[in-house]
């Protein structure tokens, strides 16, 4: 008996060491979500990220998710939205988790028809948070063209929201040496940007979590390894804040008035960065 009982009490001990905490303070209507990027293998890697994922959201009970693009690899057919989405995430579809996706290179345009991912048959499309006044843009990094442009200079400043935040898949800053930053399409979406008081932008591409120090202001991370991982790909870099390239990751974020709190955790379930941005223009806006 006392045996039994020493397990069990040892069992409980690991279990505990074991489990991630998730560190984000929880405030009363606040808006929270989570962020993975480039997860859609189906692999072992991305069952792990959704495994923590899923544990997460049983502390911190986000209402939506990002997908930062590369949503499914290798193929689009019905079994592959299965193994690729459905199956990874299904707690949290079954609780009724929406996620939001932006396309990537290795995607096919047609998701963008795939109800689940809620693009509602757009490249590029945005939608406001179900509380709060937050409005985020998910953009087509792969074809900036005018279309995608003269939209985006129109729903910009169209939205009174406090907190404009973007979201799309190749990094416009990074420190990866496999791909680094996409300069060109920096050029084209920076100055909108700046003018129209975006705040905040989220990325993939790169297999790996980096958070750049803030630009013109502006707060850049790039969340690409939720299935893929490029380990040792950070390079030296005046501008990077918190790099991670040894381990798979996911975000959680949390918005409370003029703060966004942040913290990622890998497929270990440990906490690599964590810490708050705050909104440049805190001026108090009533969306439209």
């Amino acid at each position: 008996m006392r045996r039994r009982l020493a397990s069990t009490l040892l069992f409980l001990i690991v279990a505990s060491l074991q489990a991630q905490q998730v560190t984000l303070p929880k405030k009363p209507e606040s808006v929270r979500f989570a962020i993975i990027g480039d997860s859609g293998t189906g692999g072992d890697a991305q069952l792990r990220v959704a495994e923590k994922l899923i544990a997460a959201h049983r502390e911190y009970p986000f209402e939506f998710a990002l997908m930062m693009g590369d949503n499914l690899y290798g193929g689009d057919g019905p079994t592959d939205y299965q193994k690729k989405f459905e199956r990874p995430y299904k707690p949290l579809l079954d609780a009724g988790v929406k996620f939001y996706a932006a396309l990537g290179n290795h995607d096919d345009p047609n998701e963008r028809f795939y109800k689940p991912f809620n693009m509602s048959g757009e490249r590029y499309y945005s939608f406001k948070a179900p509380r709060g006044s937050v409005r985020f843009f998910a953009l087509d990094s792969n074809y900036v063209d005018k279309d995608q442009m003269a939209w985006l200079e129109k729903e910009l400043p169209a939205s009174q929201s406090d907190w404009k935040i973007c979201f799309f898949h190749h990094p416009l800053y990074s420190s990866g040496e496999k791909h680094g930053p996409e300069v060109e399409i920096r050029e084209k979406l920076e100055p909108l940007f700046l003018k129209y008081g975006v705040d905040v932008v989220f990325t993939g591409h790169e297999h790996f979590y980096e958070r750049i120090k803030p630009q013109k202001g502006i707060t850049y991370f790039i969340q690409g390894s939720s299935a893929k991982l490029r380990k040792g790909n950070i390079g030296p870099s005046t501008t990077t804040a918190k790099g991670f390239d040894q381990g798979y990751t996911f975000m959680l974020i949390e918005i409370d008035k003029d703060q966004l709190f942040f913290q990622t955790i890998s497929d270990e379930g440990k906490t690599v960065d964590s810490g708050v941005v705050t909104r440049r223009d805190s001026k108090q806006m009533t969306e439209r």
